[in-house]
């Protein structure tokens, strides 16, 4: 190998590099962002289940209350699931999408 295939190969080695690292400072770049939207999300996600928390402590009065209108109206012949949901039940027979929606834990 003579001086000039030996700087030919030096040069594009060294092309490689500025390459490489411009191609690694795009991904130090995007990891950045990445890192400061997880954090974002992170803030947000504890102000949401705080919210929930609060919520939650609302929630079980009005659900039973909601659930109390399902029944009745589950019990007047009307069907409460989200399939068929204000159609009339056939000869009041049980529906096991209304069951499951009402008789949940």
């Amino acid at each position: 190998m003579d001086k000039k295939d030996l700087f030919d190969a030096l040069d594009d080695f060294s092309q490689t590099l500025l390459v490489t690292l411009a191609e690694v400072e795009a991904v130090k770049k995007n990891l950045k962002n990445v890192v400061e939207e997880n954090i974002a999300l992170h803030l947000e996600n504890d102000k949401l289940r705080e919210r929930l928390g609060e919520v939650e402590k609302e929630a079980p009065t009005k659900t039973k209350k909601n659930r109390d209108n399902l029944r009745k109206l589950y019990y007047d012949g009307f069907h409460v699931c989200t399939d068929f949901y204000g159609q009339r039940r056939e000869n009041d027979a049980e529906c096991m999408f209304c069951d499951e929606l009402l008789f949940r834990e």
